[in-house]
């Protein structure tokens, strides 16, 4: 997991950049201009505040939120506080002291208890340690989705059956059935019960995007199944129209979006990865322009400890072979499973 400081360092430096970096139609920002993970704007008051000692601003996030039925916001922010919270948690304690039944300090708090957890070699026999923690989360949480997919993360990690699973999806999609980060659960679940099972995968992602509202985020499933075949040895399994189409689906999604916006930053980041592997060079390149000074860990982060050297790697490459029309070498990018181009003829 990137360092929790390291990302609080990263919103602190956002407002010197920004007005430098992040200019409509400018191209890509410098190399000392880019920032790693950094917070948008109404997060980076909370962690700041969390840095201070102070719950309050984190508080008054997650409250809006819940209110506004911002489910997918809510997911993202609550998953940056309980990361924040692995080396920072006395604001958290203190928050739970003052207000134990307050549902947007159990949802941070069933977070810690998974995040905690899920790097250790004896995470499935640990994660059993986090259920009342969730439990507690999901049932104060009302309609909220995301104590459903953090069941869910918890159950993928405890290597539930299928039954299991199923109750908890049933739970989470009644609640929201567009929400982003339980379908993201749901696909992570299912390739890892399904080794290989791609064509499964993205059968799964096309649907849920098919039947989500136009602009919702999960109409970026297809994208995150994509990846995961390209990064996996999969491509041979699925015909490079849908890898195509669902970074077609990604791109207009992302053209829904401000230019150099740190919530859609990831989104921009995966597509740039995908469309590179598919040597679909001018539209990586649009969208490393679109994401501006925003890096996001994933997906540069696969295999290597420095995601920010890879990416600007990568932009270099990317640059070059958008020039040229040419194939870069030396893009620093893990060979697939099993290896070659992603031709258009691939089923």
């Amino acid at each position: 997991m990137v360092d929790t400081m390291a990302r609080l360092r990263a919103f602190l430096r956002t407002a010197r950049v920004r007005g430098a970096a992040a200019r409509p139609g400018t191209g890509s920002c410098a190399r000392d201009e880019v920032l790693l993970d950094a917070p948008d704007d109404r997060l980076g008051p909370a962690l700041v505040g969390a840095a201070d000692g102070a719950y309050g601003p984190a508080s008054a996030l997650l409250a809006g939120t819940r209110e506004r039925a911002e489910w997918d916001r809510r997911d993202r922010y609550a998953a940056w506080l309980a990361a924040f919270a692995r080396s920072r948690s006395e604001w958290l304690k203190a928050w739970l002291t003052a207000a134990p039944c307050d549902p947007d300090a159990l949802l941070v708090a069933a977070g810690l208890a998974v995040d905690l957890r899920w790097d250790s070699p004896a995470r499935a026999e640990l994660l059993g340690q986090a259920d009342p923690a969730v439990r507690a989360a999901a049932e104060g949480g009302g309609h909220d989705p995301v104590p459903w997919r953090i069941a869910l993360d918890s159950a993928r990690g405890r290597r539930a059956g299928h039954t299991e699973f199923a109750e908890l999806w049933a739970e989470a999609v009644r609640r929201a059935p567009h929400h982003y980060g339980c379908h993201v659960a749901a696909l992570k679940y299912l390739a890892t019960a399904s080794p290989g099972a791609h064509r499964e995968c993205l059968d799964f992602a096309e649907t849920a995007a098919r039947d989500a509202p136009e602009g919702a985020q999960v109409r970026a499933l297809p994208l995150r199944a994509a990846f995961a075949c390209l990064t996996a040895g999969g491509p041979a399994a699925i015909a490079r129209r849908r890898l195509d189409a669902a970074a077609d689906l990604a791109v207009t999604l992302s053209a829904g979006y401000p230019e150099a916006d740190p919530w859609p930053a990831e989104l921009r980041n995966l597509l740039a990865y995908v469309l590179v592997r598919l040597e679909r060079w001018p539209e990586a390149l649009e969208q490393l322009r679109l994401t501006g000074p925003y890096v996001t860990s994933f997906p540069w982060d696969r295999g290597v400890e420095d995601p920010l050297a890879r990416f600007l790697q990568v932009r270099e490459g990317v640059r070059a072979a958008a020039a040229h029309g040419t194939p870069p070498r030396g893009l620093g990018l893990p060979a697939r499973g099993h290896g070659g181009r992603v031709r258009s003829g691939d089923h």
